[in-house]
Order: C-alpha cells, then structure tokens, then sequence
C-alpha cells in the first residue's frame, strides 16, 4: 500500500495504463517449450546432408528442384492494388534487378530451391525504410539461418552464421529485414517441412540401389559367361601352358568393342556357359523406379515428365505438363508471392499485389480459354463483374 500511495502521487492517484499489446495466448509456451526467450530454435534436420545426397547426389532429386524452381521462377507476375493494375511500378524494377550480381529468374530460382531443398527461404533486404523499398534483394542460405524467438514465440532476431562468425538480423523494428517463407510443418513452430525430407527413404533407396549397380559392375559380379574344362581322363584342370595360351586368345579374339558378337571356337573338352541377370537381379531394377517415382511424387512432379517408365497415371504428356503447373508450381509461386509483396509493402507504406500472371502461361492456355468464353457469354453479368470474375481490376472512372 505505501508503494501504491508513491506511485499514485506522480500521476493524480492514478495508475497509468500499460499499452495493449496482441499476442496468441500460446505464443509464451511455444517459446519457452522450444529454445527459452532470446536463444537460438535449431532446425530439427540436417539440411546439408539431404541437400548432398538428395540433390548433388541423385538425379531425380536434382530433375525434381530444377524442373519446379525454373518453372516457378519463369512465371510471369502482375503488380496491382485495390485500383489498378501497373505496367511499371518500383516493386517490378526491384523484382527484375534485385542486385548487381543476380537477375529476377536467378533470385527467384535460388529463393524456390531453397524452399524445396529445407522448406524456408530467406530474402535480405539491404537499404530501404519506411516509405521507400529496399535497395537490393539477396537469397540467404537456409543451412545458416537459425532463428532466435523472443518471450512471446515470434522472432526476435535471424543469426547468420558461416564457420566462427556470426551476423544478427534485428526483427524487433519496422519494417523488417528479413522475409521468413516457410512451408507447412505440423511439429514444428518456426522451421518448414522441405519435399527433401518426406522423400529421405526413397533417395536412400534410390541411391543404394546406383551404388549396388556400380558394384555390380565394377567388380565383375555377374560375368557374361564361364569357360568349363572337362579333360578326356576326368582332369578338370588345365596345364600351365593350356592356360596361358587361352587367357592370350580370350584377350586378343574375344574381348573389347571391336569383337563383340565374334564366335568363340572351343577345343580340348572347353565348355561354354553363359550367365545372365538373375530375377533378383532384375527386381533391384524395379524397385529403383519405385523409389525414383516416390521422389518425385514428393516434389509433385509427374514421373512422365522425369522420363520413368512404366508410369501410365497421365493420358499424354500435355495433360502431365497442365497438372504440374496446377497442382505445383502455380501454388508454389503464388504463396511465395504473396508474402514477397506483403514484406515488401511494408517498406512502400501502400499495400500491392504481387502474383503469378495465368493469362501469360503457356500451358493454361486451354483452360484460360475456356474460361474466357464462358464469362464472356454470360449475358447476365455487367462488365464490372466479368471484370472481377477475370480478375481484373475495375476500369477507371467506372461505376
């Protein structure tokens, strides 16, 4: 009570009021259950060994990123807001030159593979403030982007660490430096879920089944065939002379390119038995295709467009192309757009729009046409409403 009575007398016998705050009522347990206030929430996984042996060491997992992270980066993207639709805006210039060393295809490129490759991508903004966009645009590795969550569970601060040295990205001011896109993690509150990871077991089925056929043929597991000697007394084996004088001709008549195919002329009581893949041979072929379609199932690329055989799940190869772009790259690129532009405005103070053209995306053509066609024909829509049914903004000036 003395204390209250000190308290009240600076402010006319009052408390002052503390100033509202808006947090998730759970974000004080997330943070205090994973890394405690102001210390770093590790990655559960080790993104750099799925990114050596799924990526640079399997060629599937490599198709896959590629054939996504290309795709993704090369649709085009309309800038608009709540008014119009803009040819030529700040936003669109930084996107197209985000920096000195890198175009838009390359930024976007790097940005959706590492996406893909650890489920987060990071993009620094250098320069900008309030009002006015960052001067340039760089992709942060992913493999040496930690987070630090504060007393409430939101980032507080990114820590880029490469070897013994260390730089700290402050989050607590406005805007902010750095643009965090994850993918969906159901246990886990600040790091994404990467394709990389759900498809583990099949690369290292995958890759287990190229290193037992490189194996195979590096050590001469299975030879083509085997000579067998039955002398006339029941000897079964050949004197020195015999065995050098065949090893020569087998060298000279029956080996390399240029004798393939040759017939081989056998004396003495020499038999010939060929050798061949066994079942299980081939079986091991099979399930590298199996373990080969489940990665790219992962990543959401049809296998017809990997070159898989044996996958009939799509009618031909234009139907396959049009369900990537649906069911992949299109909502790929239109989330990581999406956040892109709500970081980025921001910094430019007014909200706008970036997103994924479908009117300039070759294989939608069909379907945009259809689409055309029937809102077209609609006679009893306005022209406004077909507008917004396009997604078009509205005409200037119109009601």
């Amino acid at each position: 009570m003395v204390f209250d009575f000190f308290r009240r007398a600076g402010t006319g016998g009052a408390l002052p009021a503390a100033p509202e705050a808006k947090a998730s009522a759970t974000g004080r347990v997330v943070a205090w259950g994973v890394a405690g206030s102001g210390r770093v929430a590790w990655s559960a996984r080790d993104t750099a060994t799925l990114t050596r042996i799924g990526f640079t060491g399997n060629p599937v997992g490599f198709r896959c990123v590629k054939l996504v992270a290309e795709a993704a980066a090369a649709v085009p993207l309309l800038c608009q807001d709540a008014d119009c639709r803009y040819e030529a805006h700040p936003m669109l210039e930084l996107i197209r030159r985000p920096n000195t060393l890198q175009g838009r295809a390359e930024l976007l490129e790097s940005l959706y593979g590492q996406m893909l490759l650890s489920g987060n991508g990071y993009l620094e903004a250098v320069g900008g403030d309030a009002g006015l966009l960052p001067g340039e645009l760089h992709v942060l590795r992913s493999d040496r982007m930690s987070i630090v969550p504060g007393a409430d569970g939101w980032p507080v601060a990114y820590d880029y660490t490469v070897g013994a040295r260390r730089h700290r990205f402050d989050m607590t001011g406005a805007p902010d430096p750095i643009c965090h896109i994850r993918s969906f993690h159901p246990q886990d509150d600040h790091y994404g879920l990467s394709p990389m990871q759900a498809a583990a077991v099949a690369v290292d089925v995958h890759n287990s089944a190229s290193a037992w056929s490189k194996a195979l043929l590096d050590n001469a597991a299975r030879p083509s065939g085997a000579i067998v000697y039955k002398g006339a007394d029941g000897q079964g084996q050949l004197s020195a002379d015999q065995y050098d004088r065949l090893v020569s001709e087998m060298e000279m008549h029956h080996q390399g390119a240029r004798n393939a195919g040759r017939p081989m002329l056998l004396e003495g009581g020499l038999d010939w038995k060929p050798m061949g893949f066994s079942p299980s041979d081939m079986e091991f072929q099979k399930t590298k295709e199996a373990a080969a379609r489940e990665i790219a199932l992962a990543f959401g690329v049809p296998p017809m467009l990997l070159g898989i055989p044996g996958d009939a799940t799509y009618a031909n190869y234009q139907e396959a192309h049009r369900a990537f772009y649906r069911l992949t790259v299109l909502p790929l690129a239109t989330r990581v757009t999406a956040a892109i532009s709500h970081w980025l405005s921001g910094f430019a103070g007014a909200v706008v729009e970036l997103r994924p053209d479908l009117d300039q995306i070759p294989a939608l053509a069909m379907e945009r046409d259809q689409q055309w066609k029937r809102v077209g024909e609609a006679a009893f829509l306005s022209d406004a409403e077909k507008r917004s049914l396009l997604g078009l903004p509205p005409l200037a000036g119109a009601e």
